[in-house]
């Protein structure tokens, strides 16, 4: 598969995963959080807006291939 192809593909599905992920934290925040003090929504939207890393860095990964050895 071209670069490029991959580069456009990645870069898709990031915006799609990370729109997503936003939601769904959001959302269950909302629910189970209503009640809970200050620090409890700080330390989990910490946690939460450090997670979507994971899924982004196979993506990067996969979109940078792997390089052939000479």
């Amino acid at each position: 598969m071209p670069t490029r192809l991959k580069s456009f593909i990645g870069t898709i599905v990031i915006i799609c995963l990370v729109v997503v992920y936003a939601v769904v934290a959001t959302s269950f925040a909302s629910a189970a959080l209503a009640t809970q003090p200050w620090w409890v929504h700080l330390a989990y939207f910490v946690g939460s807006g450090l997670l979507w890393i994971l899924p982004a860095m196979l993506v990067i990964k996969w979109m940078a291939g792997h390089k052939q050895q000479k």
